[in-house]
């Protein structure tokens, strides 16, 4: 290991990294080396993008039907304002019951759109046992930046027709995570009332990548790459700083109460940990879990991850002044 001094850089030599022996079996499955991942079209290229897309969506959505073949809720399509969403209800579900959660699918802000949204908040209604509004939003290729925030606010407005905002959850994960902290920063500035708290489960807070773990983590996290190819396509020639696109940059003063989940290999731990940072330098309380070896999927069915899951009930619930 030697130091170049002038500029600050630290050279680590190369090294293995074993799969902690203490992780559940199903947790350590996650943590397996992944084949190369297929490259990204240049910017210009939208007929790339939109086979990228394609790709994508053939080889994730057979896995993700069946790992949700078990998964069981009553899903009705909406038009939320021209947004549509999935209103999702869990097996016991009884009407009437206190709070609905606006969730944002992940996907790199490109992909996880369709069906695949109908099936991640079908999974997000049987982890939180709670009414999902899963935002389908519209992505790039054919719809970059402002067009997802703006079907994320047409949801929210559409929501706020149904219930009082304290009894809303506004929750997101990777991509969702930066639409949904963006959506609470967009909230406040439309003069809208603001939910009753937020879930960012790793979030793509920053987009610039500026965080420490993007080079830490580069390689370890077996699940995510640099996204800054997506990033400028999703921007459009936005400033990628501007707080609606990194909301980590944006003015987070009486953000709603939040917690925020991540893992050591996680590749946005820098995202996540800056974020919880800048809440509670704001005055916001935020809870900040983060797990041992965690990848930027979490463990999901393994111990470790169902932990987590319990902590985001307990949050919801205190959120929603459940007894």
């Amino acid at each position: 290991m030697d130091n170049d001094n002038a500029s600050g850089i630290l050279h680590v030599p190369a090294r293995d990294i074993p799969v902690p022996s203490f992780l559940s079996d199903i947790a350590r499955a996650y943590l397996m080396p992944q084949p190369p991942s297929m490259p990204y079209p240049s910017i210009e290229d939208k007929a790339g993008w939109q086979n990228y897309v394609s790709v994508m969506t053939d080889a994730v959505l057979p896995m993700l039907t069946q790992m949700m073949s078990q998964v069981t809720a009553n899903v009705v399509e909406r038009d939320a304002d021209g947004a549509r969403v999935y209103d999702i209800t869990p097996p016991g579900w009884a009407e009437g019951s206190r709070g609905v959660i606006l969730d944002m699918h992940g996907g790199g802000l490109i992909l996880c759109g369709g069906e695949m949204c109908r099936l991640m908040g079908m999974g997000a209604a049987t982890r939180t046992q709670k009414r999902v509004w899963a935002v389908d939003y519209r992505m790039p290729p054919d719809h970059p930046y402002p067009a997802a925030l703006d079907d994320c606010i047409s949801a929210y407005r559409a929501l706020l027709r149904e219930l009082p905002a304290q009894d809303i959850i506004v929750s997101g994960g990777s991509a969702g995570g930066n639409l949904a902290a963006a959506l609470i920063l967009r909230v406040r500035d439309e003069g809208l009332p603001m939910p009753a708290g937020v879930v960012l489960v790793t979030p793509e807070a920053d987009l610039t990548e500026s965080g420490d773990s993007f080079r830490t983590n580069d390689g370890v996290d077996p699940g995510l790459r640099s996204l800054m190819e997506v990033n400028l396509l999703y921007a459009d020639g936005h400033d990628l700083r501007h707080p609606y696109l990194s909301p980590l940059f944006g003015e987070l003063k009486g953000f709603p109460d939040t917690i925020l989940t991540t893992g050591t290999r996680d590749l946005y731990l820098s995202n996540t940990v800056r974020m919880h940072r800048a809440l509670r330098a704001a005055g916001v309380p935020a809870a900040l879990h983060v797990t041992e070896a965690g990848p930027h999927t979490g463990f999901p069915g393994a111990p470790e991850g169902q932990a987590i899951d319990h902590e985001v009930r307990l949050f919801i619930r205190a959120c929603l002044r459940e007894s």
